[in-house]
């Protein structure tokens, strides 16, 4: 299960940016209101997960059919639109909820103790993973390259909650940059809202 949720995720973090770039764009409107995202169908016994097409290159979809069957998932579909649906037990779906759970607090973690992110002192969240205040050396955060840590967790909230049931156009993650000092807000984003601007800082 671990290895299908690794190759769901990097497929994820692709549509995501994707999505980023067609929000900028006036001539995508139409289609990302149509677009779904990932559908939870929940039952008595068993959960379905379909996959948009968008989430992953179509050289892709024979390998995360093939390593669901490994993980037991009990049926890997791929559909006439070229989505996947994956259908499973309610524990085989728990299972992948812990998973993604305890990787997205694996990386909470890191950010805070690692040396890459010097100036973010503390990071706190909901349960959801829809809301996170970072407390940071405000200077050193607005010179350095740390902000990129905020457009991981807004990466890991989007993902987190899709796969948890809420629809593609209704995910959202605020994160709340406060001065580690003061104490005082001083920027707020919301993703997927801001993620192009991310991504031109990333380019720079």
């Amino acid at each position: 299960m671990k290895k299908l949720i690794m190759l769901i995720t990097f497929a994820m973090l692709l549509m995501v940016s994707a999505c980023g770039k067609d929000m900028s764009s006036n001539e995508n409107v139409e289609k990302e209101e149509e677009e779904q995202g990932v559908e939870i169908d929940k039952g008595l016994l068993n959960v379905e997960v379909t996959l948009p097409k968008d989430f992953f290159k179509e050289e892709d979809v024979d390998e995360m059919i093939a390593q669901a069957k490994e993980d037991g998932v009990k049926e890997a579909i791929k559909n006439e639109d070229g989505s996947i649906t994956y259908k499973m037990s309610k524990s085989d779906y728990k299972e992948m909820m812990k998973e993604i759970d305890k990787n997205a607090l694996e990386y909470i973690d890191e950010i805070k103790t690692s040396e890459d992110f010097p100036s973010i002192k503390e990071v706190i969240h909901n349960k959801s993973f829809s809301e996170f205040t970072l407390s940071v050396d405000q200077e050193a955060f607005e010179s350095g390259f740390d902000g990129f840590a905020a457009l991981g967790l807004g990466m890991t909230g989007l993902y987190y909650q899709v796969f948890a049931g809420t629809s593609g156009e209704k995910a959202k993650v605020t994160i709340t940059l406060k001065n580690a000092d003061s104490g005082e807000v001083f920027n707020t984003l919301v993703y997927p809202d801001d993620l192009e601007e991310e991504e031109g800082q990333e380019q720079n």
